[in-house]
């Protein structure tokens, strides 16, 4: 292995070991919570299908390309070609799925008694609690065609239709045709991706006229930093920023690697460090908050 090689392949160990052990213990701190009686927060409940969503992400993405990375060639057959690249767009797509929705959840929670807001603050999270459900289904639908131009071995007849993904490779027809499908493909993410940053202005606004307000009270028990809302909101709104980066450059790489021919085997780690990124941060910086 050349010395590039040994950089990513300890990149790739140590990015999916730590992601696996944060959420790990994140997922470990929520199971205490339930033996004990405590009651959670609704956005603690959308919190556990974030870590789901990450736990798939890292697991049908990062150990295989871990395993790769180490030299080990075509450890998987079509099933597990097909299984892992389904099951981490279904993760993909629920993670930006229920980071918008705690966004939006959130702006809800904080909004003024006087704002068109108020009336949904009731009956939010059983409309969420809905749409988190309805976004596993969706993505297990959405990315149902995903596996079937998946395979392990490529066929020398279609030696030319093939792209090769380092562990994988996936059959193309034409770049017309694999256009409409990122474009089919990212219409549900740009969509959440708008939810949510309207969402996070709504809240920033909120977050700046409270501190106007409080600028002019002097007691301790009404700081800014007293309010357990506006550390939530604070908390997600930098969960939301970090996703948005990290998304944003991914869907970038996503894109080159859909419309490549074949794309670089640097191209290919690249956008898995990139996509890996956001479920490894993500746990510690529910923690640290």
């Amino acid at each position: 292995m050349e010395a590039s090689d040994i950089v990513i392949s300890v990149i790739f160990l140590l990015q999916t070991a730590v992601g696996i052990l944060g959420n790990f213990f994140l997922l470990y701190h929520y199971l205490m919570f339930y033996l004990e009686g405590c009651k959670l927060k609704f956005t603690d409940w959308i919190l556990q299908h974030l870590i789901v969503a990450n736990f798939l992400t890292l697991l049908c993405k990062g150990v295989p390309h871990t395993v790769s990375a180490f030299g080990l060639k075509d450890f998987l057959n079509d099933i597990g070609c097909k299984l892992i690249f389904y099951l981490h767009r279904i993760g993909r797509g629920v993670s930006i799925s229920s980071t918008c929705f705690l966004s939006v959840f959130q702006a809800i929670t904080i909004s003024p008694k006087a704002s068109r807001w108020a009336q949904l603050k009731v009956k939010s999270p059983r409309y969420i609690a809905s749409c988190v459900y309805m976004s596993w289904v969706l993505s297990l639908i959405v990315n149902i065609a995903v596996p079937i131009y998946m395979t392990a071995r490529p066929n020398n007849s279609n030696i030319t239709r093939l792209r090769v993904f380092v562990y994988c490779y996936t059959v193309h027809d034409d770049m017309v045709g694999d256009l409409l499908s990122a474009i089919f493909l990212s219409v549900s993410d740009v969509f959440l991706m708008l939810v949510m940053l309207c969402s996070s202005g709504y809240m920033v606004c909120i977050l700046y006229k409270h501190k106007q307000r409080m600028k002019h009270i002097h007691r301790n028990n009404f700081s800014f930093r007293s309010s357990p809302e506006i550390r939530a909101t604070k908390t997600i709104l930098l969960l939301v920023s970090t996703f948005v980066f990290f998304y944003a450059v991914s869907c970038v790489l996503q894109i080159n690697m859909s419309l490549a021919h074949n794309p670089t085997s640097l191209l290919v780690k690249m956008g898995f460090i990139v996509t890996a990124s956001f479920p490894t941060v993500c746990p510690f910086l529910v923690i640290r908050h």
